[in-house]
């Protein structure tokens, strides 16, 4: 039973909990049978990870069901192309259904195919050991100060942008817009193009350009990205694809990186903290995740951990896009605030875009509407349980929050409720995990001050 229920949402069911008593009811039942999971990706790269089940004939659909949520899990949080599985032959046929055109799991299958560019498979090792190891690597990112730099932070409803030289901030500005309702690329070219401009602008002359932008970019090009969801696939090959790198040159022939703004979030996290093992969450229109080891260093994992499952609750909410339920996007982000506002007895019928439906929440919170405090509470109730299943794929030593949910007193409530939290139903992770917010400042611009460092000038 838990010690702490989100007070608006008693129905969420933690998949890290369940996870525990998944475990416990294996060394009852005599230790159970090993289970492995690979996943692989690309540059002979694969993450694995091992468990042992419960044997044959016992609780069958549990272990489906847990095993489901788990290898969604690791494909979200590395990411990849092929999934090998051994030591459960019932699961191997499940994902086969799943991740197979018209399966359940079919957008995961074609994202990540668009992703890595190849097909995606599902096949069976002959047993756990083969497949229990990893191969991974990781590589040094940003932290590049010297010279003039913009850096610029493309989020779901708002964009910022930073003129910075030699470590000095001159100039910040943060915009709303509108990229993910919008399906012409001139409106996102444009709007890229007046943040560059205006940061260059306050600058002696442009030595490099870092971008923080939700996706996943490969060589500074957008492979898929959800601010340009509305983009027909055609025009995005055409005009998105590159969009980053054509507007770069039009402010001059620089250096320019291009990076997922969670792995971003998380360098923003190391950078001003001073410490590696950091996992950085935004909590804008999605939830964006990204991770830097104990050096600092990226590891190349997809972290998108909008996908990745939080609840087992078979009532929880949809994501529209992958449509599958109990997904941290919907806990994690302003979809999540929308989604409690109702329960709190909030209306938020007059405000016309999900922007302006927060706003009215932060403004009953500023108001000292304790039903608006609640849903800042269920949310810090979601967030303490996710990073207990988090830190099941991730060493985990700091955690920084940032993005729009996180900003004012909301912010600060969410971050408390989950530290107690945490030391109410995972005492052992609340000792090893440090939550944090950066100023108010840095929570809405520090992305685009730590994007600035990304290039590396000579």
């Amino acid at each position: 039973m838990l010690k702490r229920k989100a007070p608006l949402d008693w129905g969420f069911v933690p998949l890290a909990r369940e996870y525990q008593e998944y475990q416990q009811a294996v060394r009852q039942a005599g230790g159970g049978r090993p289970f492995a999971v690979r996943v692989l990706r690309d540059q002979g790269l694969y993450s694995s990870f091992s468990l042992n089940i419960l044997p044959p004939g016992m609780e069958e659909a549990r272990t489906l069901r847990l095993l489901d949520r788990l290898v969604k899990s690791l494909l979200w949080v590395r990411g990849g192309y092929h999934i090998i599985t051994a030591g459960c032959d019932a699961l191997h046929a499940h994902l086969q259904a799943a991740y197979r055109a018209g399966g359940a799991r079919a957008f995961d299958a074609g994202f990540m195919s668009t992703v890595y560019e190849r097909p995606f498979e599902v096949s069976e090792a002959a047993s756990p050991a083969e497949i229990s190891a990893s191969r991974e690597q990781a590589s040094s990112i940003g932290r590049h100060l010297n010279g003039c730099r913009i850096g610029f932070d493309a989020g779901g409803s708002d964009r910022k942008v930073s003129a910075v030289m030699d470590g000095q901030t001159l100039f910040s500005e943060e915009v709303v817009w509108h990229p993910k309702v919008n399906a012409d690329p001139a409106y996102h070219y444009e709007g890229i193009l007046s943040a560059l401009k205006a940061a260059a602008a306050h600058l002696p002359r442009v030595d490099a350009i870092g971008v923080s932008s939700a996706g996943v970019y490969i060589g500074n090009k957008a492979m898929v990205a959800s601010l340009f969801l509305q983009v027909p696939r055609e025009s995005f090959d055409r005009h998105v694809k590159e969009i980053y790198i054509r507007a770069s040159r039009e402010i001059g022939d620089v250096p320019l990186v291009v990076a997922n703004d969670g792995d971003v979030t998380a360098l923003a996290g190391a950078m001003s903290l001073g410490v590696g093992q950091v996992l950085g969450i935004a909590m804008g229109t999605s939830e964006a995740g990204g991770y830097v080891d104990a050096q600092m260093r990226i590891m190349g994992w997809l972290n998108e951990l909008a996908f990745v499952p939080v609840d087992l609750n078979p009532e929880a909410m949809v994501d529209e896009w992958s449509d599958d339920i109990g997904c941290g996007v919907k806990y994690f982000s302003q979809d999540a605030v929308i989604r409690l506002a109702p329960a709190a007895g909030i209306d938020l019928s007059g405000a016309p875009t999900p922007a302006e439906k927060l706003r009215v929440v932060q403004q009953a919170l500023a108001q000292g509407k304790p039903e608006a405090a609640q849903i800042y509470e269920s949310i810090g109730v979601y967030f303490a349980h996710a990073l207990a299943w988090y830190a099941l794929f991730y060493d985990i030593s700091q955690v920084l929050v940032m993005g729009r949910v996180s900003s004012g007193q909301g912010g600060d409530i969410l971050v408390n409720t989950a530290r107690e939290t945490l030391a109410l139903e995972y005492p052992e992770l609340a000792g090893q995990i440090a939550l944090s917010l950066p100023d108010e400042k840095a929570r809405r611009v520090g992305q685009s001050v730590a994007a600035a460092s990304l290039p590396e000038v000579g």
